[in-house]
C-alpha cells in the first residue's frame, strides 16, 4: 500500500517535471537559449491563479484556461522584442537576461504580494479522494496526472504527426540543414517560445492548490528541471519527458526509503553519471554535447 501511494505521488510529481521539461527542451532545441526564467514563469501561473481568485472572484479552471494564454502571448512578445535581438551574440547573453528577468519578475510579485505562501484550495469537485481498492489518493493530484499525461501526448502528437510539428522538429534535431532546405523556421520561433512558457504557466496553475504559492517556487524547482533536461538531452523532447517521470518516480521512493541527504542530491548524483558516461543525455544527439 505504502508503496503504490508513493509511486502514484512520484509520477505526479513527475508530471509538474515533464510540462516544464518539455517547453524548456522545445525553447532550447529551436533556439538555443537556455531559459532561466521559465522557473519565474511557473511561478507566475500560481500567482496569476491566486490573483483571479482573491482579486477577481474567478475560479480555478477560468485560470487554467487564461493565465497559460495570456503568460504565452507575454512570451511571444519577449522573444520577439528582447531575445531575439540576443539571437546572434554568445548564448550566454540571454542566460544572464533571463536571469535577469528571474530576479526581476520575483521582487515585482514579493514587492505587491510579501514573501508570505499564499494558500489556495483545490477546485470544486476535486477535493475528495478516490478509491483504489487498496489505497485512497487525493482526486486533485489524479486529475493533476491525467491532465500532465494528456498534454505531453498531445504534444508528442503535434510534433510527430502534423506538417507545423515535423518543421519544429526538424528545426530543433537539425536546424542547419532544414535552413538549407529553404524551410523558414524562424517564423516558429516565436510561437514556439509562446508555447514554452505557456507550459510552465499551466503547471504553476496546476500547483497552486497543492503547494503553497509563493515567490520563489519557481526557484526551488526550476533546477531539478535542468537537471531532468540535461539528463534527457538537451534538445530532446521525448528524452526529457520520460526522464522527468522517471526522476519523479525515484525521487518519491527515495524521500520514502533512503536517507533524507541522498533524496536531496539524488537527482544531481544521476545527472553526473549520465553526464560522465553520456555527455549528450541519453536521448541526446552526440553533436549536442
Amino acid at each position: 500500500m505504502g508503496l503504490l501511494t508513493h509511486t502514484v505521488n512520484g509520477l505526479v510529481g513527475g508530471g509538474f517535471y515533464a510540462l516544464l521539461a518539455l517547453g524548456l527542451a522545445v525553447i532550447f532545441g529551436l533556439l538555443r537559449v537556455v531559459n532561466f526564467a521559465h522557473g519565474a514563469f511557473y511561478m507566475l501561473g500560481a500567482v496569476g491563479a491566486f490573483v483571479l481568485l482573491e482579486e477577481f472572484g474567478l475560479s480555478f479552471w477560468i485560470a487554467l484556461l487564461l493565465v497559460p494564454l495570456v503568460l504565452g502571448l507575454l512570451g511571444m512578445v519577449l522573444e520577439r522584442t528582447v531575445v531575439r535581438r540576443l539571437a546572434t551574440l554568445d548564448p550566454l547573453y540571454n542566460f544572464l537576461l533571463t536571469f535577469g528577468l528571474t530576479l526581476i519578475l520575483q521582487d515585482a510579485v514579493k514587492s505587491r504580494y510579501g514573501t508570505q505562501s499564499k494558500p489556495y484550495g483545490a477546485p470544486a469537485g476535486l477535493g475528495g479522494t478516490v478509491d483504489f481498492g487498496v489505497f485512497d489518493f487525493p482526486a486533485y493530484r489524479i486529475f493533476v496526472l491525467a491532465v500532465a499525461v494528456a498534454l505531453c501526448a498531445l504534444a508528442w502528437w503535434l510534433l510527430t504527426r502534423t506538417r507545423v510539428g515535423m518543421v519544429v522538429r526538424a528545426g530543433i534535431e537539425r536546424p542547419d540543414l532544414t535552413r538549407a532546405l529553404g524551410i523558414d523556421v524562424g517564423r516558429w520561433i516565436a510561437p514556439v517560445f509562446g508555447f514554452g512558457v505557456a507550459l510552465a504557466a499551466l503547471a504553476g496553475v496546476l500547483a497552486a492548490p497543492m503547494r503553497a504559492v509563493n515567490p520563489l517556487m519557481g526557484a526551488d524547482l526550476i533546477i531539478g528541471v535542468f537537471a531532468v533536461v540535461v539528463i534527457g538531452g538537451l534538445g530532446s523532447v521525448f528524452g526529457s519527458v520520460a526522464v522527468a517521470f522517471g526522476v519523479g518516480l525515484l525521487q518519491a521512493w527515495s524521500e520514502a526509503y533512503a536517507p533524507p541527504l541522498l533524496a536531496q542530491t539524488l537527482i544531481f548524483l544521476l545527472m553526473a553519471v549520465v553526464l560522465l558516461v553520456r555527455p549528450a543525455g541519453l536521448f541526446g544527439r552526440e553533436g549536442a554535447a
